[in-house]
């Protein structure tokens, strides 16, 4: 803050004394900044601020009013300073009374008189009134300091209209550098303008000769009557004659003197119309400079003239005065009416609109324009938001024409009028837009988007202006920066209390209209049905897809955070961030539900290309697809300041469970159809093993067309896979961003994907172990096989080696495809054969001692060669087996057994080698 000036000190004025009207040059010290800055003058306790000129901060001009006081101060005052002191005074002398007649030595001009009111802030010097140079040469301003010359001449006078006139003090100051020759013409000068003055006397005296003379000869014949009759009836005729000749003198007066006393009266009324009209010109003017003023712009100006004319004339009883000033009105009539329809013409800018508040408050316009103003905005604000919904909509039916079906991304479109997508809104969901081809994606904006963008931006353009504006009518400083204007302030304020209701309603339905508007271009099923008329009508062909919804949400939030920071309360805002939060649950439900379609569509994506650990890449691309997904989401989910979580409400938290269910449970039906499919169903594929696996048992062509078996076989691996990691790691993506039921979500994931294993794996075992089973009876009892009436065993039948080549294909089937699958197959496999071969010995009613020795060798060596396959179930089926065999009696039985059994497995050391544990160590690494 700056700091405060020094107050006006007055050290000199020139003259120093003079009568009214006299124009001083006043000196000193801070009396002023600015012509703005000087807010009084006073000259002898007469108010002199009118007339006044501020030259500089030493000087100002001015002319000395009637003042009471012969003798007085002279004081400034300013806003900087204060008011003033003074060292010197100002004299006031008293002028001469001149009459009518009387010659006098100074003629005021009256074309250059000066009127106080009329001439005030015009800018024009006020003209001087003293009379022309008396010497009549050039006058040479010296530069003799004041002070000097009135020590030099104390009490004297350089003006010479004064009675304490100074020759000498006058050619000092005014021809100090005059030459001689030059005061001789000035003395030549001054002796013809005598010689013209008394010139002027004898005329006048020689042209009132004949009534002297014509009154001096009545006289004297008056006198000489007398003299003679000297009696009292010649007294009275002479009375009567006396009479009849003042009579015919007083006649003869106004004879001789009417032509000149009617030339002065003519003068004199002259003289006083024009002084009327100099003296009031500017009421006489005032309705011509109003016209002129108003089409130049220059309102402050019509305002300040209508101020000082009311001031001046608005009780005036004067005729001619009422008759200008009601035209004056007629005309500040019109400006109101003007100024009202610029204020409430839109648009305007938030200047102007403060601008033509302030000039109507000034004249005093009836109503509250302020208030009119801002109803206007309101309604002004409605209808662009309005119009730009039809715009828009309009604009979508022509696209539907012009543009059906969607052109390609890869076409050349141009720039959409969308502004510029945020950073934040642009990630992809999978591959299904690539980066090279940003800027055509930005291109395709639906119209939706644009609409939503172009209606934000629009109201974040008006409703400041407009929210300041209310500001500004509720502090008061529409009519007054500097509150001058008190009470114009208080009005405002207290209107401002009586409709701050009212206000809060519009700011609400702007609100409500943005937000529904939105709703129903994007939301339109949260409306009513009278609603989604007025707000609705968009052809919805498909829904907006779940990265559009997330630049809407950003769009939003920005819009949001933009009002906020204009300090509009909170509950003004509530239902902005409901729309935020339901743009939010309809943006995670969509993209969930467009997540479930993306994974539906893996199965066309199934290359059946397995790896070394019997892995499509379907399970990878699956956990890649939720995980892009759930990034998508990443600012959705992310609660902004004065957001509420997205999962707070409990429907909320259902349907993402049931939809997140949903996804898993439509790549495990994915997963049944890839793995069930006929095969004049599939697709050109086939099976890629790796080569440099050292344990291959069996190889498939590479040109073999995959089987049913072994689609079954890939599906079980990758459901294995899913069950151990994918799930897993799925459910943690899904606390790291917040979701709930993530238990919930596992748990029914993992019953499902175990049902559909645990199908797959019947299915497939049934494919498997079925024809083995089948063909043991068979086997036993081919050739009349008996099992009472048989020869001495020489070795292990062929239906049990067969059976054994059957199940080594199986496992070189599954080993193949995936090592971990290999114990649970072989497993239920060694379970169903020993099954089937317990129940064919319990069958036979009866062995021999030949018999009983064969059926105990082929179980045996069945049970040796998968042992490592044994569970609890196929072992209980291997001893029901042997329990029902007699036992052997004899040693030679049991080293015939033992021999019988070793050549069994020297034989078939190659074909037994997968039923190793070495093989199956080296397996499970």
């Amino acid at each position: 803050m700056s700091r405060a000036r020094q107050p006006p000190l007055v050290t000199g004025i020139s003259p120093n004394e003079g009568i009214s009207w006299t124009k001083v040059t006043i000196r000193g010290e801070n009396l002023g900044t600015g012509p703005t800055d000087l807010i009084g003058l006073t000259i002898c306790g007469h108010n002199c601020l009118l007339t006044a000129e501020w030259m500089s901060a030493s000087k100002i001009v001015c002319r000395v009013g009637q003042a009471k006081n012969d003798k007085g101060d002279i004081i400034v005052t300013t806003k900087s300073g204060g008011k003033g002191t003074s060292t010197v005074s100002f004299k006031l002398l008293k002028p001469e009374k001149i009459g009518i007649l009387d010659q006098s030595a100074v003629w005021v001009d009256e074309m250059n008189y000066y009127d106080m009111r009329t001439d005030r802030n015009k800018g024009i010097p006020p003209l001087s009134l003293r009379p022309a140079n008396p010497l009549g040469i050039e006058i040479d301003k010296g530069r003799f300091p004041q002070k000097d010359l009135e020590a030099l001449f104390p009490g004297m006078s350089a003006d010479f209209t004064s009675e304490n006139f100074s020759a000498a003090w006058y050619l000092i100051e005014n021809h100090s550098t005059t030459s001689f020759d030059q005061l001789k013409t000035a003395v030549v000068n001054l002796k013809k303008q005598a010689n013209k003055k008394n010139e002027g006397s004898l005329a006048y005296v020689k042209g009132g000769l004949s009534t002297f003379f014509e009154a001096q000869d009545a006289l004297s014949a008056i006198h000489q009557k007398l003299e003679a009759d000297g009696t009292e009836k010649v007294e009275g005729s002479m009375t009567q004659k006396l009479e009849n000749v003042l009579n015919r003198a007083s006649n003869t007066a106004d004879t001789l003197f009417q032509e000149v006393l009617g030339r002065k009266d003519k003068a004199d009324s002259t003289r006083n119309a024009l002084n009327v009209l100099q003296r009031f010109k500017f009421l006489f003017n005032l309705p011509l400079n109003i016209e002129r003023n108003i089409q130049k712009g220059d309102y402050d100006v019509v305002i300040n003239d209508y101020e000082k004319a009311k001031s001046l004339f608005g009780k005036t009883e004067v005729q001619v005065f009422k008759k200008f000033y009601a035209e004056v009105e007629t005309r500040i009539e019109a400006l109101r009416e003007l100024l009202l329809d610029k204020l409430l013409e839109t648009p305007s800018t938030l200047h102007d609109q403060k601008r033509y508040i302030r000039y109507l408050s000034d004249l005093h316009a009836p109503g509250d324009p302020a208030w009119q103003c801002i109803g206007a905005q309101h309604q002004w604000i409605l209808q662009l938001m309005h119009n730009c919904k039809e715009s828009y909509k309009s604009e979508q039916n022509c696209n539907a024409l012009l543009h059906s079906p969607m052109l390609d991304l890869d076409s050349d479109v141009r720039p959409s009028p969308i502004g510029h997508l945020s950073q934040t809104a642009s990630l992809k969901r999978g591959s299904s837009f690539q980066s090279g081809r940003d800027d055509a994606w930005r291109c395709k904006a639906p119209q939706q988007v644009i609409f939503v963008e172009k209606l934000t931006k629009l109201v974040l353009s008006q409703l400041p202006n407009f929210w300041k504006l209310w500001i500004s009518y509720v502090n008061g400083s529409l009519f007054s920066e500097t509150a001058e204007k008190s009470g114009q302030m208080e009005r405002s304020k207290k209107n401002a209390r009586q409709r701050q209701n009212d206000f809060k309603k519009m700011i609400q339905e702007v609100m409500h209209s943005l937000v529904k508007l939105i709703r129903g271009a994007l939301l339109p099923f949260t409306l009513r049905e009278g609603e989604s008329r007025q707000y609705g009508g968009w052809e919805m062909k498909s829904e907006l897809s779940g990265q559009w919804l997330t630049h809407v949400i950003q769009t939003v939030r920005l819009s949001s955070e933009s009002l906020t920071a204009l300090e509009i309360p909170n509950d003004m805002l509530q239902i902005i961030q409901d729309l935020i939060l339901d743009l939010r649950v309809r943006c995670i439900i969509v993209t969930l539900q467009h997540t479930a379609e993306d994974i539906k569509r893996l199965a066309e994506k199934e290359d059946w290309v397995v790896d070394n650990e019997g892995l499509t890449s379907l399970p990878s691309q699956f956990e890649q697809c939720i995980i892009h997904s759930l990034q998508s989401l990443k600012t959705v989910l992310d609660c902004k300041p004065g957001e509420a979580s997205v999962f707070q409400q409990q429907k909320t938290q259902e349907d993402v469970c049931q939809l997140s269910i949903g996804i898993m449970q439509v790549f495990i039906d994915c997963l049944e159809q890839l793995s069930t499919k006929p095969d004049g169903d599939i697709d050109t594929a086939h099976l890629s093993v790796d080569v440099s696996s050292p344990d291959l048992f069996g190889s498939i062509h590479e040109d073999s067309t995959l089987s049913s078996e072994q689609r079954l076989l890939i599906a079980l691996s990758n459901c294995r896979y899913l069950e151990r990691h994918t799930f897993l790691n799925i459910a943690e993506h899904f606390e790291k961003h917040g979701f709930q039921g993530v238990e919930k979500i596992t748990q029914a994931s993992m019953e499902s994907l175990k049902d559909l294993d645990q199908r797959l794996f019947e299915m497939y075992i049934e494919f498997k172990a079925d024809p083995i089973v089948g063909s043991l009876e068979p086997g036993i009892y081919a050739g009349y096989f008996d099992w009472k009436d048989c020869l001495v065993p020489a070795g292990v039948r062929n239906y049990l080696k067969e059976a054994l080549v059957n199940i080594i294909a199986v496992h070189a089937e599954v080993f193949t495809i995936s090592k971990d699958l290999v114990p649970r197959v072989m497993s239920r496999v060694v379970e169903a054969v020993s099954e089937e071969l317990s129940r064919l010995m319990q069958c036979v009613s009866s062995f021999s001692k030949n018999g009983a020795l064969q059926a105990r060798l082929e179980i045996c060596a069945l049970r040796d060669t998968v042992a490592i396959y044994l569970t609890p179930e196929s072992n209980s089926s291997f001893k029901q087996a042997l329990e029902a065999l007699p036992q052997l009696s004899s040693g030679t039985d049991k080293k015939l057994l033992e021999e019988l059994l070793n050549k069994f497995k020297s034989s078939m050391h190659l074909q037994l080698t997968c039923f190793q544990a070495s093989s199956s160590a080296m397996m499970k690494t």
